[in-house]
């Protein structure tokens, strides 16, 4: 099968033929429909965040078709359209058992630790394997897997509540996501901070109140925000996003970055009782969740897919690039 690869941190992606995978006790192979493209994957190319080992095929955010099942297999038939839970877990660490399944003591990820979906297929345990309703296109199945799970995981560790109000710093994929679950989970207002203004056009055609970044310290002047979302993965943002904080605001740093940034403990947390909040990946639980909000019409997910391309490694690339360079557009996805 085709695919496209990670050699070697640092360097572009490369064209790979590789075997056909086949599944074994309790996993399906599912045909790729739709590979998302993330900015996790810039890092794992840039070498700015660390890949366990070389060779492998990126892509966590996947919809496809199972095209096979494997012996044992309950939950899955031959012609389900399904989503990939991109966390394979074992289930009874001490840890899954918690319900922080990220840190599972075995643990795994598609598109990091095991290869993933920049390729034309693909083989997982059957349980992380969700059905895809018919009411959501692949393309929309495939971000719902990382952009709009982790932006719901982020509300929650923000221990968001519907009436508060909500700051969003970085309008691309994650972003946009994070945006319409807040509007459609209550929200009272949705700020959405950028420095595109091709981006903050589409935080706005998504119900956000949008600010350019130069003028973000206009939040602390109504007062600050309840919860705010850093999802770009810059010290500059994550500064801004602790400083756009109400009394007893929650800061949610979700954005990969190798940098500290500055924070005040006094002025910053004490004087206001505001919190920073680390948020990792999310659950298959909240994978169940979204699927239902989108399924439902709860949350629309419409246009937040702005541009496709096939499975070649030049386009791949391409796409990266763009996104490497904090260019305009949401998300891209990759049809084989």
């Amino acid at each position: 099968m085709k695919a496209v690869r990670l050699v070697e941190p640092g360097r572009a992606l490369v064209a790979a033929v590789l075997d056909d995978p086949t599944p074994g006790p309790g996993e399906v192979l599912v045909r790729v429909d739709a590979g998302g493209i993330c900015r996790s994957d810039v890092h794992y190319r840039a070498g700015t965040r660390s890949v366990p080992h070389t060779p492998v095929t990126p892509g966590h955010e996947v919809a496809g078709t199972v095209v096979e099942v494997g012996p044992t297999v309950q939950m899955r038939t031959v012609g389900d359209r399904v989503v990939l839970h991109y966390l394979l877990s074992c289930g009874v660490c001490p840890r899954c058992v918690a319900g922080q399944e990220q840190f599972c003591e075995t643990g795994a990820m598609i598109g990091l630790s095991a290869d993933g979906g920049y390729a034309e297929a693909i083989v997982v345990p059957e349980v992380n394997a969700f059905a895809l309703p018919d009411a959501i296109p692949s393309e929309i199945g495939a971000i719902m897997m990382c952009s709009s799970a982790t932006s719901l995981h982020a509300l929650r560790r923000g221990r968001f509540e519907a009436g508060e109000t909500v700051a969003v710093f970085g309008c691309g994929g994650l972003g946009v996501s994070a945006i319409r679950l807040a509007t459609a989970l209550g929200a009272e207002e949705v700020y959405g901070i950028d420095i595109d203004e091709d981006r903050l056009a589409g935080a706005a055609e998504s119900g956000a109140i949008a600010v350019a970044f130069e003028d973000v310290s206009s939040l602390t002047g109504l007062g600050g925000v309840d919860v705010a979302l850093e999802l770009v993965g810059s010290p500059v943002t994550m500064q801004a996003a602790v400083a756009a904080l109400g009394i007893g605001g929650r800061a949610v740093a979700v954005g990969i970055t190798s940098e500290p940034f500055p924070l005040d403990g006094f002025n910053d947390l004490v004087l206001r009782e505001a919190e920073v909040i680390g948020c990792s990946d999310h659950l298959a639980s909240e994978v169940a969740e979204l699927i239902d909000l989108v399924a439902t019409g709860v949350v629309d997910l419409e246009g937040v897919v702005t541009d496709t391309v096939p499975l070649d490694a030049s386009a791949v690339n391409a796409a990266l690039d763009r996104l490497e360079a904090f260019g305009s557009g949401v998300r891209t996805v990759i049809t084989p």
